[in-house]
């Protein structure tokens, strides 16, 4: 049932450690929660050290963090000395998979605008002449190509041109994106090229994520997407 607590300590069953009887002094818990936050709700299981207990609250899509401070508070009040917390939750993987996530910008090596929407060759139906792709995560006009070159061994061949980034930035500014993402060529190995354009578009406000930060590992597609 939701914001049912199914634990000792929600008054239901024999009382669990730190629960307070009468005028005795409340003892402090220390306790492991593990949570899931979903589209809808956000489940709770957690352990005292003697007791395994359960809890679901409805999700708040807003602000995930609400909901898990009130399942918290709905599971031990201000009873805790110390908190281990695991939190996972699917609203990223929902968000891709239904394409529901911010407006962003593309900016990749010149000639690599259309590697995200490329992909690979492990399609579930490779000989179907009919298949139809799946929607690129960036559409193709917030995709930017930039010329700047990083060998396979870090050594930047070609420099990023300041003056080619800030006729980018003009063009990003009527764009009306939320985000900003920049994935070069090698920039695992060497990320000078990233870090510089991050710093130039910085004066944007628009948040940024460079792919040699988020995941600085070989192979374009991967990386970017």
């Amino acid at each position: 049932m939701k914001g049912r607590v199914n634990h000792p300590l929600s008054g239901r069953g024999r009382r669990g450690p730190g629960q307070a009887t009468g005028n005795s002094q409340v003892k402090p818990l220390n306790m492991r929660v593990g949570i899931d936050t979903g589209g809808t709700f956000t489940d709770f299981v957690f352990f005292d050290g003697e007791h395994l207990g359960t809890h679901k609250v409805l999700s708040t899509p807003h602000d995930p963090s609400q909901a898990i401070v009130k399942g918290l508070n709905n599971i031990c009040g201000e009873r805790l000395k110390d908190l281990e917390v695991v939190h996972g939750t699917t609203v990223a993987t929902n968000t891709l998979l239904e394409r529901k996530g911010a407006r962003v910008a593309l900016i990749t090596t010149k000639g690599f605008e259309d590697v995200i929407e490329i992909g690979r060759q492990n399609r579930e139906k490779l000989y179907d002449l009919f298949w139809e792709p799946r929607e690129p995560l960036v559409k193709r006009e917030l995709r930017f190509g930039v010329r700047e070159r990083t060998s396979f061994d870090g050594k930047i061949l070609v420099k990023v041109n300041q003056e080619d980034i800030e006729s980018l930035l003009k063009k990003i500014e009527k764009l009306n994106v939320q985000g900003i993402a920049i994935s070069f060529l090698h920039s695992y190995i060497n990320p000078g090229n990233e870090e510089k354009v991050e710093k130039l578009l910085g004066k944007t406000g628009i948040p940024i994520s460079t792919s040699s930060r988020i995941l600085p590992e070989f192979r374009e597609y991967e990386r970017t997407s």
